[in-house]
């Protein structure tokens, strides 16, 4: 098929690729405001580590080993280190290269480096007994990370140990004490959510005294994934060897050689190697780890181009200045400095992915398994799209607008390589591993064909949508299209299915409209309206509908397990029809009712038992039945919009923001989901929010910024001011645009990226006739 091109000039994107940025303005240090802490313990599932904007590298401790299943059984303990990092644990395993942000599940964590002294010990060893193998005990007291830096002191060895890096390189900064027996680990068996037989192999060859390549190659979440490296250090190594691996059935002539000491090739399912030093008191060896999706040829290139040098404190620098780059898209003015911190680090959190994919001359693996070079784009992979969907790349589109017409690129080329002809749902490395339900990249394409930055042929994106949401073999998609809802005796988590389903073809319908798609709008505009078929009228929720047409009995709509949901239970997910609030409300007894019964949902109880068995919810990110800690609830505070007590969300968006983000390790109230939790807050901060992306429209609510700068790619400046703000004047008695009184709870994305200011009016009091 002919690939899908953007028209821009490819050597910009080339530049923004490796991490090489021309500041046009004076800036400020934001990244100070930065704490990359925030979320790494209890459910965040954040990492700590350096990483630069959407880069491919993400160099971050792991502080334990937990395998995947004990005895052939799911562990629920790994669920913990989803990041590969827990602030609570006392020992670090080592840094490895690849991490996820704030997801549910997880995978990655290659190339696991550590820096020893002493007696070799090629096995991790355990947190309760750390003596028994490689890893370190550390103090967070002897701890630091920033925005694209990390050092800790590793206790055992008397290392202090430095991270930082570039796209698509990390670069270590060992410094030893005195030692005849200094020893740079490298694990290939390491990983995040490891099982026995999760590596496939792995390849090293060792190219001089101190470059090695080489690729790991592993079946997990993606169950193809291949990562190739180069490894460089800034020091000769004396000697080096591996760990002796288990014997196989086959060892063709292999055992003439002793492979386990300084023999240069070495290959296997589970690859351990040291490398020897001698060390002198305070002396630095530093280490690069070049990555690449497609050769080790290429991963020595990414490290010839990015980081061509040994000036760590440089490539310390460029990272900080990257990460700078981005955070003065908004500059702000809030009442406390901690106020700051949750920004910026919201920020920083929103701009760590998806992440390139690609080489710095282009090259990247393809979904089909081939070399595909982009031409005029960048790529980039990991999509968690169920969850970002909803506001992230929706803040892509004011903020990062080149940046998500890439990301939508990549996910047209991933349907031109799809065997099943699909746009994303949950992909990564090259794979796509189906996670969660829906087809959200249609809502991220539509969203952009809609507000208009979309410089890509959008009649062929159109298509991709269409065909993807044509796929009748998909997750009950055949059944919603016959039946007009996902039958829960046929399909699990119907209900949800049914719901995310409509929402997505609404989207549809909005980009056939501004395409003059009519036959495509017609069709997709009846099936947005099945969301209709799945509600009982008599008890006023969404319930699991049977395939002959009955509702399922035994319906409790407070429990998240076996109702039809998925995330969520009947009380929230009832609400999610983002696209037609006012068809919903009429639905459910009219606009008095329903406010009536979105304050119910904010103040009731949900009893522990509703949820004491889930991983993803916890009593941390509910307030009342609302769970703010998991995505669907999103946009159920601004619904109050549509009825005629807007002012009613004021205070409960701005409960949230209060209560569920808060500086410190536990201060994320539920998994940040590759940054969806972070662009609620970014938004929700600066007093607007996307309810349903593929609308031009955002719903106003209650700003918790005194004023905000959004400088914008275009060159515009749109200001959002609040008078008379302070942490009791939740309420706001009036709005003006450009000086002009709003009579509706609502602006436009044109409004914003025109530039100009919305000035909010904060009061101790309600205004309970704001827009009426």
């Amino acid at each position: 098929m002919t690939q899908i091109k953007f028209k821009k000039i490819i050597a910009t994107a080339s530049l923004l690729a490796v991490g090489v940025f021309n500041v046009a303005y004076a800036q400020e240090d934001l990244a100070r405001y930065v704490d990359p802490l925030i979320g790494t313990a209890k459910m965040g599932h954040t990492y700590p580590g350096a990483t630069v904007p959407f880069g491919s590298v993400q160099l971050s401790p792991d502080t334990d080993t937990i395998p995947y299943a004990v005895n052939g059984r799911y562990n629920p303990d790994v669920y913990k280190y989803c990041a590969g990092y827990k602030y609570d644990d006392k020992t670090i395993v080592g840094f490895s290269h690849t991490h996820f942000s704030g997801t549910g599940h997880s995978d990655l964590g290659d190339l696991l480096v550590m820096p020893t002294v002493g007696t070799l010990q090629l096995n991790p060893g355990t947190a309760a007994n750390p003596d028994l193998g490689y890893r370190s005990r550390f103090s967070h007291e002897e701890e630091k990370a920033t925005a694209g830096y990390y050092s800790v002191n590793l206790k055992d060895y008397g290392i202090k140990a430095e991270l930082t890096a570039s796209t698509r390189v990390g670069m270590h900064k060992y410094t030893f004490p005195k030692s005849t027996e200094a020893h740079i680990i490298l694990d290939l068996k390491a990983g995040i959510y490891n099982y026995d037989d999760k590596n496939v192999w792995t390849i090293v060859r060792v190219e001089n005294d101190s470059t090695i390549t080489g690729y790991r190659q592993t079946s997990g979440w993606a169950r193809t994934r291949k990562v190739y490296f180069a490894m460089s250090f800034s020091k000769a190594f004396k000697s080096y060897g591996q760990e002796k691996q288990k014997g196989q059935v086959y060892r063709g002539f292999w055992g003439r050689f002793d492979q386990n000491h300084n023999f240069p090739e070495m290959a296997g399912k589970d690859l351990r190697l040291y490398f020897d030093f001698d060390t002198e008191e305070g002396e630095a060896i530093k280490v690069k780890m070049a990555l690449s999706p497609v050769s080790t040829d290429g991963a020595l290139n990414n490290m010839k181009t990015e980081i061509p040098d040994w000036d760590f404190e440089s490539v310390k620098q460029k990272a900080r200045d990257a990460w700078n780059q981005e955070l003065n898209k908004i500059t702000v003015e809030t009442l406390k400095e901690s106020d700051k911190v949750n920004l910026y680090t919201a920020m920083y959190h929103a701009f760590l992915g998806p992440t390139v994919y690609m080489d710095v001359d282009g090259k990247y693996l393809g979904l089909d398994r081939n070399v595909h070079q982009a031409d005029g784009f960048t790529n980039y992979t990991s999509f968690s799209l169920w969850d970002t969907y909803r506001a992230l790349h929706p803040l892509f589109n004011v903020l990062q607008p080149q940046r998500n017409q890439d990301m939508i690129q990549s996910m047209l080329v991933h349907q031109e390589q799809s065997v099943h002809h699909m746009l994303p749902i949950w992909s990564h490395y090259a794979n796509e591993n189906w996670c969660m339900i829906g087809y959200h990249s249609v809502s991220v394409i539509a969203d952009a064909i809609v507000k208009g930055n979309a410089d890509f042929d959008q009649n062929a994106a159109l298509d991709a949508c269409v065909q993807t949401a044509r796929t009748r073999y998909f997750d009950g998609i055949g059944d919603y299209i016959d039946m007009q809802y996902v039958p829960e005796d046929k399909s699990g988590a119907s209900v949800s299915k049914t719901l995310e389903y409509a929402y997505d073809d609404w989207a549809i319908a909005q980009a056939a409209q501004k395409l003059g798609r009519q036959d495509i709008y017609d069709e997709f505009i009846k099936r947005s309206t099945y969301y209709k078929n799945v509600y009982d009228a008599k008890t006023g929720f969404m319930r699991p509908k049977l395939s002959d047409g009955t509702f399922k009995k035994d319906f409790d709509a407070l429990n998240t397990h076996g109702q039809g949901f998925i995330e969520g239970n009947s009380w929230n997910y009832s609400l999610y029809v983002p696209h037609d609030p006012a068809s919903l409300i009429d639905m459910m007894g009219g606009k008095e009712k329903f406010s009536t019964h979105l304050d119910s949902l904010f103040t009731m109880h949900l009893p522990d038992k509703y949820f004491e068995n889930t991983e993803d919810i916890s009593r941390e990110g509910i307030i009342g039945n609302y769970v703010h800690g998991n995505e669907p609830s999103h946009h159920v505070a601004y619904m109050y919009n549509w009825t005629n007590d807007a002012y009613k969300a004021q205070d409960k968006i701005r409960m949230i923001l209060k209560e569920k983000y808060q500086t410190g390790n536990d201060g994320l109230s539920g998994n940040d989901d590759f940054g969806q939790m972070s662009a609620w807050y970014l938004f929700s901060s600066l007093g607007f929010y996307p309810v349903a992306p593929g609308s031009v429209d955002y719903a106003l609510g209650s700003p918790a910024i005194e004023e905000a700068s959004l400088n914008l790619d275009n060159g515009n400046t749109f200001t959002v001011e609040a008078k008379n703000q302070s942490y009791k004047n939740v309420y706001v008695r009036k709005v003006e645009l450009n000086g002009v009184l709003l009579k509706k709870p609502f602006i436009t994305h044109d409004q914003v990226m025109n530039g100009g200011k919305l000035t909010f009016y904060m009061s101790s009091k309600p205004n309970k006739n704001l827009y009426n």
